[in-house]
């Protein structure tokens, strides 16, 4: 109860993330698949407001040793989210308990949240479940509570004690993959249980109450107190196989006892395993004109992070993404990686012994920090890939980055319009994005005219994405010193 469960053989098998080969892709403006109704580019760093990469980048669990968290400020990670519990996990007479932290809460959370704004990383607590002596299916956590005093008990302490000093945070989240029927074909979601759930799928059959209960004893109630705090709402994120369509149906759904939908009572939205691309129908119909303030993910990666190109790729678009959607404040977008630490070869760190080290998903990380590291904007300049390549663009800094994905031998791409500045000497490195390598002059070639900036790049025949079908290579283009 009160913990965010490990969702071990839950994820689905890993589709193809492909690689985007093939023809030329005709001025392509930095986005590796184009989604509908695009809004006008955000134009300058001004209009982000000084936007850093870092912005959207966290991950579940705390940091706890100072060489984790100097791990985290290598890998760019500014947020962290976990439980906050035990609660009152026997009995309601017992003594009120949110002082803990963890799968098992066996660690503190107070010291956990004080490290944490001493580093600049931001926290986010997760607000749930239900003891299993309040449950409405019973000795089960994952069901609404029947007496919603106690919920909302919990929840009074948790916000109270930590959007106070010196912890002063800002923002809970109630709940965690609240659903009913899911478009993937499960009759109940998996954190979500009501009347006729059964541990065996075969035999389980939909919650017929699943919206309203939620909303009616879990949601409102403790987004009341939230609010109440002057603290932000962050939605109990959707599950991926639940569908993009269902879940606004959700958001939209009034609660007959009080004529309130749960939209109005969400200030971030919230979603888990999803592509860039999938978050823009939320962007277009809750965000663009209100009335939430963002869009977070606060699950991605698990084993997805079998593919070395995964969070360097989904971090880099979501970038792009995000900056032609406004990104007006620093937490409007986030995304969450599920996990930073582990044993599995796919997490951002192996944690020993003897003694921590990066993964090739934490190295992808550290290195897309070291090579986006300034102030992002736009790209306004149309790219157009040669064939066997594509990719996408964004300027940090005074640089231009391109992320670039392709197949073995000579490739190549135009940034169309660029004009080479007078009186300053701009220098280009083609960076392998796993590992960092910056390969040999001759492995890219410059050329500036009426039309803009040609460059063909080598990719190498040991290619970084071996693994991956068809096998490519991902790797970054640096255009230093622009301005």
């Amino acid at each position: 109860m009160f913990r965010i469960r490990k969702s071990v053989g839950r994820r689905r098998a890993l589709g193809t993330i492909a690689a985007l080969l093939g023809a030329a892709i005709p001025l392509a403006r930095g986005k590796t698949s184009a989604s509908a109704g695009t809004v006008p580019q955000a134009g300058s760093s001004g209009s982000t407001g000084g936007r850093r990469i870092t912005d959207l980048i966290g991950s579940n669990g705390w940091a706890g040793a100072s060489n984790d968290v100097e791990m985290w400020r290598q890998m760019g990670i500014t947020w962290g989210r976990d439980s906050v519990g035990p609660g009152q996990p026997d009995s309601p007479t017992e003594p009120m308990r949110v002082d803990k932290t963890g799968s098992q809460f066996d660690n503190d959370l107070p010291s956990a949240l004080l490290l944490n704004n001493r580093n600049g990383i931001k926290s986010l607590l997760l607000l749930g479940y239900t003891p299993p002596w309040n449950a409405t299916v019973p000795g089960d956590s994952n069901s609404a509570p029947v007496d919603v005093r106690a919920w909302t008990r919990y929840v009074e302490a948790v916000v109270r004690k930590y959007s106070a000093p010196p912890f002063n945070l800002r923002y809970f989240q109630i709940w965690n993959e609240a659903a009913g029927k899911l478009s993937g074909g499960l009759p109940q979601a998996t954190f979500w249980h009501g009347p006729n759930f059964n541990k065996d799928e075969k035999h389980a059959k939909p919650y017929d109450r699943a919206m309203q209960d939620y909303v009616e004893r879990v949601h409102l109630p403790a987004a009341r107190i939230i609010r109440k705090y002057n603290a932000y709402i962050v939605y109990g994120g959707w599950p991926d196989q639940g569908g993009v369509s269902n879940f606004c149906k959700w958001l939209e759904y009034r609660s007959p006892a009080s004529n309130e939908r749960m939209l109005d009572w969400v200030d971030y939205l919230d979603t888990h395993y999803l592509g860039v691309a999938d978050l823009d129908p939320l962007y277009q119909q809750y965000v663009k004109n209100g009335p939430a303030r963002g869009i977070w993910q606060t699950e991605i990666g698990d084993a997805y992070m079998k593919n070395p190109h995964y969070l360097a790729e989904y971090f880099f678009d979501f970038a792009v993404w995000a900056l032609d959607r406004n990104w007006n404040e620093p937490n409007k977008y986030v995304s969450m990686i599920y996990h930073w630490d582990g044993y599995e070869p796919f997490r951002l760190t192996h944690r020993g012994p003897p003694r921590r080290t990066y993964n090739a998903s934490g190295r992808s990380l550290v290195v897309l920090h070291q090579t986006v590291s300034g102030s992002l904007a736009s790209l306004t300049n149309p790219l157009q890939f040669g064939p066997g390549a594509s990719g996408s663009g964004l300027r940090s800094g005074n640089d231009i980055v391109l992320q670039v994905n392709g197949s073995a031998g000579w490739r190549a791409v135009t940034v169309a319009g660029l004009k080479r500045p007078s009186g300053r000497e701009v220098k280009i490195d083609f960076i392998d994005a796993v590992t960092g390598t910056v390969s040999a002059p001759d492995a890219i070639t410059t050329t500036w005219s009426n039309d803009g900036l040609q460059l063909r790049f080598k990719v190498p025949d040991k290619v970084n994405g071996a693994e991956n079908d068809p096998p490519t290579h991902l790797a970054y283009i640096a255009v230093r010193s622009l301005a």
